[in-house]
């Protein structure tokens, strides 16, 4: 269920956020609204595509992607999930 699978990347997100990597206030803070979007969506689990979540994720991918790669490709494993589920 891609769902299912979603939020165990949110998990996945969550925990590498906890371990501190070194990331600024506002890349935090950007970082911690995306996954509340993300969440709020599988909350509605409404089948209303919104590209400007994914159009988010992909942005927080190319932003985290070269000093931040784990943040990174768990971001992508979060919008391929989006993807899956018609998001």
């Amino acid at each position: 269920m891609p769902a299912r699978e979603l939020q165990e990347q949110l998990n996945a997100l969550r925990e590498q956020l906890d371990q501190n990597p070194p990331l600024s206030e506002e890349e935090r803070a950007e970082l911690y609204e995306l996954m509340q979007q993300i969440e709020l969506k599988l909350e509605l689990e409404t089948k209303t595509p919104d590209s400007s979540l994914a159009d988010g994720v992909n942005l927080a991918v190319e932003r985290f992607e070269l000093e931040h790669p784990t943040l990174a490709g768990t971001l992508r494993n979060i919008g391929l999930a989006l993807a899956n589920m018609g998001i």
